[in-house]
């Protein structure tokens, strides 16, 4: 389900992929994330995260319980329903529009070598045109010294 091994995409830069199963789906990519920034030995800094998709998107929330990330997607499609009137013709209107309301990246801080999260919170890739194979880019800027 989650995560191909980590690749340099450019030096500062790593990429992992996220293969998704069903059509709408909300994947805790918080542990991946937490491996990449082991492997980059930044202490304290900022992490970004990027999904170059279109119909797909970063979240953070909670995931102490998983009933919270099905509300979501179920009160999603209440708002941005799969069938409209959409005029895009490959019929994946819906899955732009949802990727566009949450956005294809997520900023965090890092202190002390971990990723600073709320006591409930994790990062999520937000799948809205699945099942697909995703890539995630992760950076990592260290505090200047």
């Amino acid at each position: 389900m989650l995560l191909a091994p980590t690749a340099a995409v450019e030096d500062d830069m790593d990429q992992f992929t996220v293969r998704t199963h069903s059509g709408f789906e909300m994947i805790d990519i918080t542990g991946a994330i937490t491996s990449v920034l082991r492997k980059s030995g930044v202490k304290d800094g900022v992490c970004y995260v990027f999904v170059p998709h279109t119909t797909a998107a970063v979240t953070i929330n909670e995931n102490a319980d998983p009933d919270v990330p099905r509300d979501i997607l179920t009160e999603l499609d209440k708002i941005v329903p799969l069938d409209d009137t959409y005029r895009h013709i490959e019929g994946n209107s819906a899955a732009h529009i949802k990727a566009s309301l949450f956005g294809a990246s997520e900023v965090v801080l890092v202190k002390g070598g971990s990723l600073v999260l709320g006591t409930w919170q994790s990062i999520f890739f937000c799948e809205f045109d699945g099942p697909r194979t995703r890539s995630v880019m992760v950076r990592f800027l260290p505090d200047a010294v």
